[in-house]
């Protein structure tokens, strides 16, 4: 027996060491990981902003992994206590005649085992997932428990046949359960735990604007809520719910699994029963599951603003009439059972023998919940649906697709679209010409594609330069006398591409430290053409010379260094001992060295080894090529760069590449300027990027082939392409959701009136949020509900033959007036 002791007390200290170890290992990741984002943060002057977020997460997180963690423990601890090994069973006839056989007990603890598997699979994938990717914005949930989650269950039958591996996970889990449900129980625990945990952290952008929401002013027809609610609030309350199912499931399952393997009942071949202490605490664990699921139920009500299944979007006849009384009902139900099942976990005193078979009341109450459920959810819809909507749908649905029309149209703006009836007449005189000299001088010649093109074959250069994309922009031409002209032009940007290097010269020290930046752009008019079919341009070549005085005059051109843009993926070390490539000249190269702001010191040899620990690039620790002056420039793409700031806004698919003179008294001329680290070189070249707030929660708006159903061009966003800052500017203030955020981050999120004039200039309307409200406008144009109804006036995009091929037109841009 002593030699057992031993063996046991240091099994239990190699398992507590291991989790020790395990634990200052993530801690250790989360810290350096914490250290390296703040220093970048900081780099680009938004570390309140990262502070206020991680204080968030990190509370979060806490709370979620230490609360889900204590009671998972407590309830294993108590579930310990009530299953000491003196309640075997004893070889008289009347305990064989109790309680549950093998052919009874072996199934139920095999399903249970197995329930417990597919939980642990399920959020040890959440927790993987989440930690692996470092997600910055809030992901969407899945319901909990899964046992009422029929899709969850069929993505996770698939995923097994897909990966066979899973399915050896669930068997040998299950396997552990039943040979050892203590350990793996409370393994069990500690995973769900850090699941919750790592969960709640990443749904930080939906706690912090449910603290302080901004009022819609505008209420949902059918539960008369602020719409700020829904935006708002529900998402956390369907979290909580998410957490609250998922805890209490496990523990319930987790603690029945102890109760029925206790006493080795499963190699004896029969349990005996519950004890009156076993049955308070399943009581009391089942009343809080019911809780959680009066909850779900409660909220459900609100997710009907959202259902799909009648004629149009949103809470329809069935919907009203039965899904919203039935969930009520439930709600109920759950709540009464529940009370019922924690007045019997306080109050109630078996009168039952000690061993008596007490799990019923709790089969039947389950029972009877899904009885309820079935008919309620299932078969109560489908009926009213077919035998009193669908002969009558159009009287039914009426007031209904009412709602949906005017909520879609608010929430995609469509309100604000003016109407004009354009009757063309084909008959042109020299006087229209005349009037209209903006529109024929900007008629469009040239498509971004054929220019594209020829951009590659004319001003590449080199391999490892790629124009990646056109962008259409207007700029205004001062002539000598003083005058302007308002031109229609098409920017690329020639940007360095390492993947097109040679692969011989793919050295560590070409990619991050020689390689560093593109270099330039080339600006064409769009009306016109040269004299052999190819582009003319206003500016080319390496050189960017002006095509002639008004350009030179009119367009800013400096050193046009580009180390932030849509291709730089790569991080890079400048200020080093080697010098950069600038830019090609005949058969030499030209060489510089970045004197920007933008970057991180890497000078320090901690700094360097957390660097190289974040980066995953241990060479950064035994190169001899830095120096304390050493910057790190990383998140270089500005997409990426803009996301990791801002991970609550949707971001436009194009940046268009701006060329101005920001300062107030512009520098002449505009080609000089070499800079020191004093005083660094100008910049002209800025990247603007329109940015969107969205939400799937905005009441009775059809989200159409969109995974929103609201939207708002609330920010235009500025990066510097050389020195790389951000700026945010507000181009709605009518947006609650961007007025929630600018109070939440003071001093990140400027009026659009600060933003600098020659930036002002170039703002355009956004060709995602065109297109997006084209798409809906084609069917939310009917505003009569019979007319809809009836899809009597469904307009379509048109379609033009590009290619040899045909395709939907995209949206463009025009200068001109109908």
């Amino acid at each position: 027996m002593a030699n057992l002791s031993k063996l046991a007390h240091s099994q239990r200290f190699y398992w507590r060491s291991a989790v020790v170890a395990i634990g200052l290992l993530l801690l250790f990741d989360l810290l350096t990981f914490g250290l390296a984002e703040g220093l970048w943060f900081n780099s680009v002057q938004y570390l309140s902003v990262y502070w206020l977020r991680l204080q968030t997460q990190v509370g979060l997180g806490a709370v979620a992994f230490l609360g889900s963690l204590a009671f998972a423990i407590a309830n294993l601890s108590q579930a310990q206590r009530f299953s000491f090994d003196d309640y075997c069973v004893l070889p008289r006839a009347e305990n064989l005649r109790q309680g549950l056989g093998l052919k009874g007990l072996l199934p139920l603890a095999t399903g249970l085992a197995l329930g417990m598997a597919i939980l642990l699979l399920y959020h040890s994938q959440l927790a993987l997932d989440r930690w692996h990717t470092r997600r910055t914005v809030a992901s969407s949930l899945p319901p909990l428990p899964l046992w009422l989650n029929w899709q969850t269950g069929q993505q996770i039958v698939q995923q097994m046949l897909e990966q066979p591996w899973q399915l050896g996970f669930l068997v040998g889990v299950t396997l552990l359960l039943l040979i050892y449900p203590r350990a793996i129980a409370t393994v069990g625990a500690l995973a769900m735990s850090l699941s919750f945990g790592l969960v709640f952290s990443e749904q930080w952008s939906r706690l912090l604007p449910a603290l302080n929401p901004t009022v819609f002013n505008q209420a949902d027809p059918l539960f008369e809520r602020d719409i700020s609610f829904y935006i708002f609030r529900l998402p956390v309350l369907e979290l909580v719910e998410f957490w609250l199912s998922g805890l209490l499931l496990f523990c319930l399952m987790a603690v029945t699994l102890l109760y029925l393997l206790a006493g080795n009942s499963l190699s004896q071949g029969r349990f005996i029963g519950f004890s009156s202490e076993q049955q308070r605490h399943l009581y009391g664990l089942a009343g809080g599951l019911l809780l959680a699921t009066a909850l779900s139920h409660w909220l459900t009500r609100y997710e009907l603003l959202y259902s799909t299944q009648g004629v149009t979007y949103g809470a329809g006849y069935t919907d009203v009439a039965v899904d919203l009384p039935v969930n009520t009902g439930l709600s109920l139900i759950s709540l009464g059972l529940a009370v019922a099942m924690l007045w019997r976990t306080t109050f109630w005193k078996s009168s039952i023998a000690r061993w008596s078979y007490g799990s019923r009341p709790l089969i039947a109450a389950i029972l009877l919940y899904l009885t309820f459920t079935a008919v309620g959810e299932t078969v109560a819809p489908w009926l009213v649906q077919r035998l009193l909507v669908q002969p009558n749908e159009l009287i039914r649905e009426r007031p209904y697709i009412a709602r949906s029309i005017a909520f879609t149209r608010d929430a995609f703006n469509l309100t604000d679209i003016q109407d004009e009836v354009f009757d063309p007449q084909g008959q042109l005189s020299f006087q229209d010409l005349r009037e209209n000299e903006l529109t024929i001088g900007n008629i469009r010649l040239w498509d971004t594609r054929p220019l594209l093109e020829a951009n590659r074959q004319l001003q590449q250069i080199r391999l490892y330069y790629e124009f990646a994309d056109a962008d259409v922009d207007r700029y205004q031409l001062t002539r000598e006398d003083g005058s302007t002209e308002r031109r229609q032009v098409l920017i690329s940007a020639r940007e360095l591409n390492y993947e097109r290097v040679p692969d011989e010269a793919k050295t560590w020290v070409n990619q991050h430290l020689i390689y560093t930046h593109g270099y330039g752009f080339t600006m064409s008019p769009v009306n016109t053409a040269a004299p052999s079919g190819l582009p003319d341009y206003f500016i080319k070549d390496i050189g960017h010379i002006p095509s002639d005085p008004i350009i030179a005059r009119s367009i800013p051109i400096g050193a046009p260094r580009l180390y932030f843009g849509e291709l730089t993926n790569n991080y890079i070390m400048t200020s080093t001992k080697v010098q950069e490539l600038d830019y090609p000249s005949g058969s030499d190269n030209v060489y510089t060295t970045y004197d920007g702001r933008g970057g991180i010191n890497i000078g320090p040899f901690w700094r360097r080894l957390l660097y190289a620990k974040h980066l995953s690039d241990w060479q950064m620790l035994f190169t001899n090529d830095f120096t304390p002056a050493t910057q790190l420039l990383f998140r270089r793409n500005i997409r990426d760069r803009i996301t990791r700031i801002a991970p609550f806004l949707q971001f436009d698919r194009d940046p268009y590449l701006v060329i101005a003179n920001t300062q107030p008294f512009p520098d002449e001329p505009y080609e000089s300027g070499v800079g020191t680290p004093d005083q660094p070189s100008p910049n002209y070249l800025y990247w603007i990027i329109d940015a969107y707030t969205t939400s799937d929660r905005y009441p009775y708006a059809d989200p159409g082939s969109n995974s929103f159903n609201y939207i708002r061009n609330s920010v235009k966003v500025v990066v510097d392409a050389y020195h790389g800052s951000v700026r945010f500017y507000i181009a709605d203030p009518d947006d609650p959701i961007i007025q929630t955020w600018a109070r939440l981050f003071p001093g990140m999120f400027q009026p659009l009136d600060q933003m600098p004039p020659a930036l002002v200039r170039h703002i355009r309307y956004p060709q995602d949020y065109s297109l997006v409200q084209s798409n809906q406008l084609l069917t939310y144009h009917m505003t009569d509900p019979q007319v809809f109804y009836n899809r009597e006036d469904q307009w379509r995009a048109p379609n033009e033959i590009y290619a040899n091929e045909e395709q939907v037109v995209e949206p463009y841009y025009l200068i001109m007036r109908l």
